[in-house]
């Protein structure tokens, strides 16, 4: 069936609300998506009929909860085309889950069978300019712990190529000191889509293990982690029209065999004694305590309703959307565009500022008329820093934004400026 937007639309009963006596429209996707009315179905039918802790119980309301979460694992394994089940962790988010690689790196100094994974002085952990807080933060900790250095690469600010990584630093800055290459497959900041498998294959090449932040890729692209080669990928639920306080964290097998735990606990043992402990093979290991439960099994709807829908056609929808949104937002006068300045190798985020105008500004007077944009540094500090702003205004479509509410925008937009002047 051909894509739809207003058939999608009506599966989001949020959509057909007001905001200031106006309709809503919704234009920060890449803050959390809305949620389709099957995902909301899924998480209360969880705790109005089936719920039980998981594997935990042999009653009947203990399988049928275990049979759903484990039930969810299997989705999201198809859904990136992970070659096991076995190699998909359930976290909060992906905050948690790039903070268990970096934590279980650290563990690596006394784990056995972990050398491979310890860091010295003299390594280094390999970032870019354009990585979420999220992504730069634990890898900081990471390099106090173990006395490796942490380097960026850079990004163009400036002509063709700005928003974009500088090409060439690629090879210099991940070298035979690399242990560590985490970097964002879609930038939240710039919407910038970095070549994924070059930077990987780079990061193999000097044997350094290598980490996706696709948070923002997996409501958009198609994943399939065998092609990308990278170790390791993560992303979040709620900005897959999924359910809050559930993350997924992919790695190959082999390597989440040998890596230490993050959390100990139940589940994630195999056996315990008052003289040490043994652990779980992955994925439990990485899932002490009872996890989060509905949540999983909601976000495993979720990735059923984007598999119904297509992932190469929400891909080429929001293209589309893209371009005329940047074709739209330039006419625009004076408006700069903080990252590519066209469709090609780019997400549907747009960032922008106007001269003399806070972004904070921006945005209320857009909230004022109904369109719910975001302002700040949205969580990437560098990228403003790198391009000599305090922030940036953001506009983010999803699979459910149209036309009109583009041209909602720009309009909004144009006022604004006129006020102003």
């Amino acid at each position: 069936m051909a894509f739809d937007v207003e058939t999608v639309r009506k599966d989001f009963p949020i959509l057909s609300r007001e905001v200031h006596g106006v309709p809503l429209v919704y234009l920060d996707s890449a803050n959390s998506a809305q949620k389709p009315q099957v995902v909301i179905d899924a998480e209360a039918d969880l705790y109005a009929n089936h719920y039980a802790n998981v594997a935990r119980a042999v009653h009947t309301l203990g399988s049928e909860v275990t049979n759903a979460y484990e039930g969810a694992r299997d989705k999201v394994a198809a859904f990136l085309n992970a070659p096991s089940r076995d190699e998909i962790i359930f976290t909060r988010n992906i905050t948690e889950a790039l903070n268990l690689l970096a934590y279980s790196l650290s563990n690596a100094t006394t784990f056995p069978g972990a050398e491979r994974f310890r860091l010295v002085p003299g390594d280094e952990i390999v970032v870019t300019e354009m990585e979420h807080h999220s992504n730069i933060v634990p890898w900081q900790l990471l390099a106090q712990r173990t006395g490796a250095t942490l380097r960026f690469i850079p990004i163009d600010a400036s002509g063709p190529n700005s928003g974009r990584l500088v090409e060439s630093a690629i090879d210099d800055v991940i070298n035979e000191r690399t242990k560590v290459v985490s970097f964002v497959y879609q930038s939240n900041a710039l919407g910038t889509i970095n070549p994924v498998k070059r930077i990987a294959a780079r990061a193999k090449a000097v044997g350094a293990i290598s980490i996706v932040d696709a948070a923002q890729a997996a409501p958009h692209l198609p994943l399939d982690v065998q092609d990308l080669g990278a170790d390791f990928v993560a992303f979040t639920g709620h900005k897959l029209y999924g359910p809050t306080g559930v993350g997924v964290l992919w790695g190959r097998y082999e390597l989440l065999a040998q890596l230490p735990p993050f959390l100990g606990g139940g589940e994630m043992i195999e056996t315990v004694d008052v003289g040490g402990s043994t652990f779980a093979v992955p994925p439990h290991r990485f899932e002490a305590g009872t996890p989060m439960i509905a949540q999983a099994v909601a976000l495993g709807t979720a990735v059923d309703y984007v598999t119904a829908i297509g992932m190469p056609e929400i891909r080429q929808h929001e293209r589309s959307l893209t371009a005329y949104a940047l074709d739209g937002l330039l006419t625009i006068d004076g408006l700069r565009i903080i990252g590519p300045a066209t469709a090609i190798d780019r997400g549907a985020t747009i960032s922008f500022t106007l001269p003399g105008i806070h972004p904070h500004d921006v945005a209320q007077l857009l909230d004022e008329q109904g369109i719910a944009v975001r302002a700040g540094h949205h969580c990437a500090r560098p990228v403003c820093v790198r391009y000599g702003i305090p922030a940036t205004t953001r506009a983010s479509f999803g699979v459910y934004t149209t036309t009109d509410e583009i041209d909602a925008l720009v309009r909004g937009v144009d006022t604004v400026r006129e006020i102003f002047t």
